[in-house]
């Protein structure tokens, strides 16, 4: 007998009986859940369900643990009460990010809804009382990521150099509102970063402050985009293992991609890569030269055809893709520190 497959998530059964164009699209690339179509004798076609393969147990978490963290993330409330949950957990990590935190960062989290009535999660990281700021940047996550697990320790750090940094989780990651992963149309994504990180310019404590939007992996996309729509908004762009050129691996995630988000993305890189040779704010690329899911010779492409002139490439022997968070300690802090410095340098020029 033969049978087709019609690929979508069982809880989002509801969201196909109103609109299955918007379901498809929805969909993640993935073989799991799936729903059998059986043709049957003198009837019409029917779904037979397939369970999905249970999430596989974290070593050495506990067993309620591992029933948290085995939830369907793809509603902000549950990804909100799983991080409240994992909260005290990933603060006792044995990762240089948290076992070297510097102590004294003012930090605030909220919530805002935007002009598209997506209520936005958002969260800033100051100086120590009495520290005065340099300078502020705002943080682009990348795909599978939020603002508030790595990003807290990278976040802390900058801040304590003299920064306020600044980040937000775009809609359909990670607090925000939105289904999970779930990117209709990239373009509205990155009006929601300018519309957000507009606000946050009006702060008092950034009045005259250089600005400078950071992008990591997808968020480097995403920063590009921002940047081309505001040329003149931003005092410095800071690249951490972009995507930004059409390439063959360009959905080579672990996590499994909804395919409407696939096509965004790679509709995304292809509107960048038109468009490299109008980056022209002074620009810091950062990527690991064994990066198996960006590909370091498109950085260098982009540093060639940028048209800044204040332009810095730096690659890293034997660094993979998560050179902020997933390299040996040294590593990890040689990114930062490069980081850093640049901001510092430009700061002074100001």
């Amino acid at each position: 007998m033969e049978l087709s497959l019609s690929l979508y998530q069982s809880s989002s059964l509801s969201l196909f009986r109103r609109n299955s164009d918007h379901l498809i699209g929805a969909t993640r690339i993935r073989q799991m859940p799936i729903f059998l179509r059986r043709p049957m004798s003198g009837q019409s076609t029917v779904l037979a369900p397939i369970v999905a393969k249970k999430k596989s147990e974290i070593e050495g978490l506990s067993e309620e643990m591992n029933s948290i963290a085995s939830q369907n993330l793809d509603f902000a409330p549950a990804r909100r009460w799983v991080r409240s949950a994992f909260s005290d957990v990933q603060q006792k990590l044995d990762h240089v990010l948290f076992k070297t935190a510097p102590p004294g960062i003012r930090t605030e989290e909220w919530y805002e809804q935007n002009s598209r009535g997506l209520e936005i999660f958002c969260k800033s990281w100051l100086p120590k009382e009495g520290v005065p700021i340099k300078g502020d940047i705002c943080f682009c996550h990348g795909y599978g990521d939020t603002c508030t697990f790595f990003f807290e320790g990278i976040a802390k750090r900058i801040a304590a150099s003299g920064y306020g940094v600044y980040a937000m989780d775009y809609p359909g990651f990670g607090l925000s509102e939105g289904l999970h992963g779930y990117i209709a149309n990239f373009d509205e994504l990155v009006d929601d970063v300018i519309e957000q990180y507009r606000n946050i310019k009006g702060r008092p404590e950034l009045n005259g402050l250089p600005r400078f939007i950071l992008g990591q992996s997808m968020g480097g996309a995403v920063t590009l985009k921002v940047h081309l729509k505001q040329p003149d908004e931003w005092d410095g762009i800071v690249l951490v293992a972009p995507m930004c050129k059409a390439a063959y691996n360009v959905i080579a995630y672990s996590d499994q991609m909804r395919l409407k988000t696939a096509v965004e993305l790679l509709k995304a890189t292809k509107d960048v890569e038109s468009q490299v040779e109008k980056v022209s704010s002074p620009l810091l690329v950062l990527h690991g030269a064994a990066d198996k899911v960006t590909d370091p010779l498109v950085s260098k492409f982009l540093y060639e055809k940028a048209s800044s002139k204040d332009k810095t490439l730096k690659l890293y022997e034997e660094g993979f893709h998560s050179i902020l968070e997933g390299e040996p300690d040294d590593r990890i802090l040689k990114v930062l520190d490069d980081i850093i410095s640049w901001l510092d340098s430009r700061c002074a020029l100001k």
